[in-house]
């Protein structure tokens, strides 16, 4: 069992920058798992936002590219996502999710946190 807990949404003005953290618990090592971001807006569906895998392997979704770094820290069972010049249709909650597979799909992660509201204003 993975447990996942996401940290660091809230207000922003759109141009500004959040931090968003998740924290890991599982009997299995963290660095055995690759970390997946996502975000769903209000009436849309989920969206992919990246992802980084056990040996540091990089991969963003076209809407946040060049925007959107994602840093894993092993230490500390914690993966961060910094989203850079935010825009209103950032706006969303952010969920992460673990994966034992290197995928992008929704249906590679297993586990899933509860997310966190990020809100971008005009």
């Amino acid at each position: 069992q993975v447990q996942l807990v996401e940290s660091g949404g809230g207000l922003v003005q759109a141009g500004g920058s959040l931090r968003l953290s998740c924290t890991f618990a599982s009997a299995r090592p963290f660095s055995s798992y690759s970390m997946g971001w996502f975000r769903q807006a209000p009436g849309k569906n989920r969206e992919f936002v990246g992802r980084i895998n056990w040996s540091d392997n990089l991969y963003y979704g076209d809407s946040v590219k060049g925007r959107f770094t994602i840093a894993r820290d092993d230490a500390k069972n914690t993966v961060y996502l910094q989203m850079n010049n935010l825009i209103p249709e950032d706006t969303g909650v952010y969920c992460c999710a673990a994966s034992t597979l290197m995928g992008n799909r929704q249906s590679d992660y297993a586990y899933w946190g509860q997310g966190t509201q990020v809100t971008v204003s005009p």
